[in-house]
């Protein structure tokens, strides 16, 4: 999918991530210059040169490395992981540029962390207002949408057990550790929900991620 803007200001992009084969969702922040969980979008560089250049990278989660270390290469662009999951990083190519940061930090572009956990220490969802009005929260791998055909267009819903924890006693306490969470971010200010894996909900993200938490 060629990137589109959803919002003004903010552009969303599917593409085939090439290590697990299915389609996952990147995002351009335009006003702040920063990506979230980056694959190269139709375009790759170019477009990312064209409409920015790029200044930050952000992540949801450790696993979202993507095309980080290309976009690193192109750009000299700081890159930001939760700390708790920076260990893992260390083997990929640019791992210099990345910055920790802890859940609760304010990160560049106005951009607020918000701690998850549950489903993995660093998983973590954030919130930022956009400058045409309205704000949008993004989260990692504790919710996504499928669909049929993997189009991204179903309900929100959970992981599959074996992907949530390694002990099928754990998986019901992962996802109601997941539930509480997501009850508390719809406390704060924001309408669209924003996905790595799925399409993003605009304008009643809070509302159907309210009702998938049972708050």
């Amino acid at each position: 999918m060629e990137p589109r803007e959803i919002r003004p200001g903010l552009f969303h992009w599917t593409a085939a991530h090439p290590k697990i084969r299915i389609e996952v969702s990147s995002y351009w922040l335009a006003d702040a210059r920063v990506l979230l969980d980056p694959l190269l979008p139709t375009g790759g560089l170019d477009w990312l040169r064209e409409v920015g250049p790029p200044e930050q990278v952000i992540l949801t989660n450790r696993h979202h490395w993507r095309h980080c270390s290309e976009i690193g290469d192109a750009f000299d662009c700081p890159m930001w992981c939760n700390e708790l999951g920076l260990h893992e990083l260390d083997g990929e190519a640019g791992r210099e540029r990345v910055r920790g940061f802890r859940a609760g930090e304010v990160l560049p572009g106005g951009i607020e962390s918000h701690d998850v956990g549950a489903l993995c220490p660093d998983e973590t969802a954030l919130r930022f207002d956009l400058a045409g009005g309205g704000a949008c929260l993004a989260i990692a791998d504790g919710v996504v949408r499928i669909g049929e055909e993997a189009r991204g267009d179903g309900p929100l819903a959970f992981v599959p057990d074996s992907l949530i924890a390694d002990e099928p006693a754990q998986v019901e306490a992962v996802k109601r550790g997941l539930r509480e969470a997501y009850r508390r971010l719809c406390d704060l200010e924001w309408d669209t929900l924003i996905l790595a894996h799925g399409l993003p909900l605009v304008g009643d993200g809070k509302e159907k991620l309210r009702a998938f938490a049972g708050g």
